[in-house]
């Protein structure tokens, strides 16, 4: 091949090199997000901020509520909702009082501010914790944990160590077993453990059996099912896994039934679900009463479901930006132009006021963290092109990839309804 020709294939693939350069992604805030930086602009806010938008919260609930209809009783999960002013906002709307707790320092302060709620552990707690919660429960509120509280027993040990917790305290335990369905995450998987479990509390003074709790997140988590939902062979598989779940859970149940008899509660409680699987019980006959959920009233990213399409996103973290500049910089060696050169969307370098959360920017659209440069918990970098408009003392929006562990970082949430911050709401104290 002639010299000549191979300089202009080289120009030739440089040149279709060029034209697959990334896309300019940058623009202005959007008027809702214009609209959420005036209020937390008004309300003297100024650092790094959990913001809850009110009426996509409250749409959210709706929209579980036209799904549960009257076919099962609604449990909240309390860790996905870590405020005791948010949960009141949901059981208000949704008209439940039944939580669903995971630690012990939340079981505490939800007794004490809602004396009325029905509460199912998510998870079986070290017998440790649970002395703590009698320990330092106030008896005077009114909550009963006798009536009112069930732990989470997963294995023939552990039910031995709760009866003899009861006994030491002398107190009467509600109890419910966690079963695996599928999930294999924990929990009661064969009938020998099982009927131990069960012998133990019909033997025993101190436990009052109540149900059973079988969480399978795994039917939502088909390979695949996200990008092919719609497609009759991938939903095929999904109500394959999730019929299979059921019918370790109707197993467990005949199981329960059978070796308690006469000892049988008249109101168990038969938890399944959660955000992700709720809403494939739309229709059909399954074995439990209760559907519990929690993440998708306010919609982190992780939840973009297709068993979740018609929940919207309703929480934000608000970061103010410290420093905007036009140019990005990098230290030692500066590849800064060399990036921008390449991806428009490295050209301006914005630094927020915290960062590296569970996170991921999604207003002004097309930031992002600089991998050369590096994350950071006091300041982070996010790149931008020119097309977007910011600067400092601005607010970068980012949309938490969960709600559980990320809602607990900034203090008050801030309630955004109708143009305004209307609201402060406190989170869980993890210290009580």
């Amino acid at each position: 091949m002639k010299r000549r020709n191979l300089i202009l294939g080289a120009l030739g693939l440089a040149g279709a090199g060029w034209l697959l350069r990334p896309a300019d992604k940058g623009a202005s805030h959007s008027e809702y997000f214009r609209s959420i930086s005036g209020a937390l602009s008004q309300s003297s806010r100024a650092r790094p901020t959990l913001v809850i938008d009110r009426a996509a919260m409250r749409q959210n609930v709706r929209t579980l509520q036209g799904h549960l209809a009257d076919r099962f009783a609604y449990r909240i999960v309390a860790k996905s909702l870590p405020s005791l002013p948010l949960l009141q906002e949901v059981m208000t709307l949704s008209g439940s009082q039944r939580l669903m707790l995971f630690n012990q320092p939340f079981i505490n302060q939800v007794a004490s501010a809602f004396p009325q709620a029905d509460v199912l552990l998510g998870k079986p707690l070290p017998v440790a914790a649970a002395g703590n919660f009698y320990r330092t429960h106030q008896r005077t509120g009114g909550f009963d944990p006798q009536q009112q509280l069930h732990w989470l027993l997963d294995s023939p040990q552990r039910a031995q160590q709760y009866e003899a917790l009861a006994a030491e305290l002398g107190e009467t335990l509600s109890v419910c077993i966690e079963i695996d369905v599928g999930l294999h995450r924990g929990g009661v998987s064969d009938d020998a453990d099982m009927l131990a479990i069960l012998d133990r509390i019909r033997r025993s003074p101190q436990l009052n059996f109540k149900g059973l709790m079988g969480y399978e997140p795994h039917v939502a988590k088909v390979p695949g099912y996200g990008a092919l939902h719609g497609l009759a062979p991938m939903d095929a598989a999904v109500r394959k896994v999730r019929d299979s779940a059921m019918e370790r859970y109707r197993h467990y149940l005949a199981l329960a039934r059978q070796s308690l008899g006469d000892d049988w509660p008249d109101n168990p409680v038969l938890n399944a679900g959660g955000s992700p699987t709720y809403q494939l019980y739309d229709s059909g006959e399954f074995p439990f009463n209760e559907l519990s959920a929690g993440s998708c009233l306010v919609k982190p990213s992780d939840f973009d479901l297709p068993t979740l399409a018609d929940h919207t996103s309703a929480s934000y973290i608000a970061a103010p930006v410290l420093k905007a500049m036009d140019h990005t910089r990098l230290p030692i060696v500066d590849l800064g132009r060399l990036q921008s050169l390449w991806d428009p969307n490295r050209e301006r370098a914005f630094f927020t006021d915290g960062g590296y959360w569970k996170a991921r920017p999604v207003s002004p659209p097309g930031l992002s963290p600089n991998a050369i440069y590096g994350r950071s918990t006091n300041q982070e970098m996010l790149n931008g092109s020119a097309s977007v408009n910011l600067a400092v003392d601005d607010w970068v929006f980012l949309r938490p990839t969960q709600s559980e562990f990320v809602f607990l970082q900034f203090g008050d949430i801030a309630v955004f309804e109708q143009g305004r911050i209307v609201e402060r709401w406190p989170v869980f104290s993890v210290q009580a």
